[in-house]
């Protein structure tokens, strides 16, 4: 998310939900529409569907209080849920002969920055779509408490991405985030001081995505691109769109130098103006082949290096430019880079959305010119956050371990978003490099209640082990059938 205020302004005002069923009637009618014309997405398949209607059809019956925990790989996730509620649920409840309450829905949560960049309209939406915001950076207690009353009272489930944010990688699920586990365990506990019989649950739910034909050419169109951008002349080995072993590593070995050039130039950036003194690329040539079918054990050894060398690269740059904010903003460094992320993103907002400028208490022209230099500077402050978000999950490997097209076009997207907010551009939204095929997979209920006594006596234990496991879920999720989804 890019916040693109550089200007004062009043507080940001909770978004309280208000869920209108006429909007969410017209929403759900333009949704197919919208998915295949707009976004791109021309087919989605659910696995495990039986399991969700049967976990709504106790939710209805006042069996069972349950968070729908989805992976969050893609902006385009809110989509697939859409359809996967108001249209995959319903169909299949059908066939089983299961009549479930209409409509098919839940509430949400959603970042409150959101609208912030994606325009007003998107939080008036949302809140009639029976959305909650939350601020992530910071013990939003109104927040909190209004997502924990949908939890137990809302009028259907809801739904949550423990990831906290997008990570632009369909096989990669980042750390979860304590906050749905704690959310679980706080609504047994509203079930019980309510005296009320139902059970509580978490439900994960994988998300995947995947291109109808993979879009080898428009690929190498934006390596072009971004070699361009970057000052590179690489020579083309290969044709566009050619996909024989040769044009493979050749691609791989453009992907890899160009992100091993991107790397250097911000190390040298960070070095420059802020003393961060990053060390140096090693000069040994890296072994970038994108395939090692010999098997040899020397060159499985030197991928591993270079792999273990890059990464190491990413987290100190990583460090670098987290500090920077911090120091900035007086903030601890302390925590994962998605906690530190946070606290800066709060620290910013802070400064930028401010509680002593309101409609009832106006400013003289210097104060006004002075909150403005002061949101400014916190805004610019915020960019190196924000380039860090681009990189959190982000690993030396990944393309090389499975080079698929979904692989590929991640990771130059991720390379895409980065050169966007060097350049000072919004990268979102992100341009659609060909049609494609959503995978979304229904896994096993998580019983909260049962693992109640144990968070009786140890909440803080309870609440790892909770969200450990829903991460082993969702991971599980990848490869739950023997096979990738795409595949």
């Amino acid at each position: 998310m890019v916040n693109p205020s550089t200007r004062a302004q009043p507080p940001l005002d909770f978004i309280p939900p208000a869920l209108d069923l006429r909007v969410l009637a017209l929403v759900r009618l333009g949704l197919p529409y919208w998915m295949r014309w707009r976004e791109q997405i021309q087919q989605v398949d659910v696995v495990n569907t039986d399991g969700l209607v049967h976990l709504l059809q106790a939710f209805n019956a006042q069996e069972t209080r349950f968070l729908l925990a989805f992976r969050h790989p893609s902006p385009l996730d809110s989509y697939c849920l859409g359809h996967l509620l108001w249209y995959a649920v319903p169909q299949r409840a059908k066939e089983l002969g299961i009549e479930l309450k209409r409509p098919v829905h839940s509430h949400f949560i959603y970042d409150r920055g959101i609208p912030l960049w994606a325009g007003n309209w998107v939080g008036w939406i949302y809140s009639r779509l029976g959305g909650t915001p939350i601020q992530r950076g910071k013990l939003d207690r109104q927040g909190l408490r209004s997502a924990r009353d949908l939890f137990a009272n809302g009028q259907f489930p809801l739904a949550a991405a423990p990831e906290g944010g997008n990570n632009g990688h369909t096989e990669i699920v980042s750390p979860l985030e304590p906050g749905v586990a704690q959310m679980g365990f706080w609504c047994v506990e509203d079930m019980q001081s309510q005296g009320r019989p139902e059970r509580v649950a978490i439900a994960p739910l994988g998300i995947a995505y995947c291109y109808i034909t993979p879009p080898w050419k428009e690929l190498d169109r934006w390596l072009d691109r971004l070699e361009q951008e970057n000052g590179l002349t690489t020579p083309t080995a290969y044709r566009a769109g050619d996909t024989n072993d040769s044009a493979m590593e050749h691609r791989y070995q453009r992907l890899y130098t160009l992100g091993e050039h991107l790397l250097t130039l911000v190390e040298g950036y960070y070095n420059r103006v802020y003393g961060a003194a990053l060390g140096q690329p090693d000069p040994t040539p890296a072994n970038v082949s994108a395939t090692n079918a010999s098997g040899d054990a020397e060159t499985d050894s030197r991928f591993k290096a270079d792999s273990k060398r890059f990464a190491n690269r990413l987290q100190a740059l990583m460090n670098a430019a987290l500090q920077v904010a911090e120091t900035y903003f007086k903030l601890p460094a302390k925590g994962s880079a998605i906690d530190r992320c946070r606290r800066i993103e709060q620290a910013g907002w802070e400064r930028i959305f401010r509680q002593d400028i309101r409609d009832d208490r106006p400013l003289s022209a210097v104060e006004r010119g002075l909150a403005d230099r002061e949101a400014e500077e916190a805004s610019l402050r915020m960019w190196h956050m924000r380039l860090v978000e681009s990189f959190v999950a982000v690993t030396g490997q990944y393309v090389k371990q499975r080079p698929s097209a979904e692989r590929f076009a991640e990771t130059v997207m991720i390379l895409r978003d980065t050169v966007c907010l060097i350049q000072g551009e919004n990268p979102f939204p992100r341009p659609h490099l060909g049609p494609q095929r959503a995978v979304l997979t229904v896994g096993e209920p998580i019983s909260v209640s049962d693992r109640f006594p144990d968070y009786k006596a140890n909440r803080k234990q309870a609440v790892a082990q909770l969200t450990a496991d829903l991460q082993a879920a969702l991971e599980g999720m990848i490869t739950a059938t023997g096979h990738r989804p795409c595949d």
